[in-house]
């Protein structure tokens, strides 16, 4: 048996803005464009408590998610895959240690479901 960790993850929930793309620098030089966005995660979605958490997404670009970038904005339904990470944090609030995750997407799948007229309501 491998000693190797296996990372995958796959999550699913509504997109919170738009993504935004910024140009990165490479360590091998050169550069590239990666975008950012933060996913609203709900754990149990018939409960009303608002129990959810979010989780910031980050796509490279050449990834398979790269090119569905063009159809993701704010309030999406997408399905996210890849490997998630701890991301620490100081909160503003209280400049209290927190953790964060992060989700490093392969691939993004979108809802390909039609929007009933009381999601369009609420």
């Amino acid at each position: 048996m491998s000693s190797r960790g296996l990372n995958v993850c796959t999550l699913a929930g509504n997109v919170g803005a738009d993504p935004e793309i910024r140009q990165v620098d490479r360590k091998s030089g050169g550069s590239t464009r990666v975008a950012h966005l933060t996913l609203y995660v709900d754990r149990i979605p018939s409960r009303k408590d608002n129990d959810s958490f979010t989780v910031e997404i980050t796509i490279w670009e050449g990834s398979a998610g790269w090119r569905k970038l063009d159809y993701i904005k704010k309030g999406s339904l997408i399905i996210a895959s890849g490997s998630i990470d701890v991301s620490p944090y100081i909160a503003k609030a209280d400049a209290q240690p927190r953790a964060g995750l992060r989700l490093k997407a392969t691939d993004i799948f979108l809802d390909s479901s039609p929007r009933t007229e009381t999601a369009e309501s609420a």
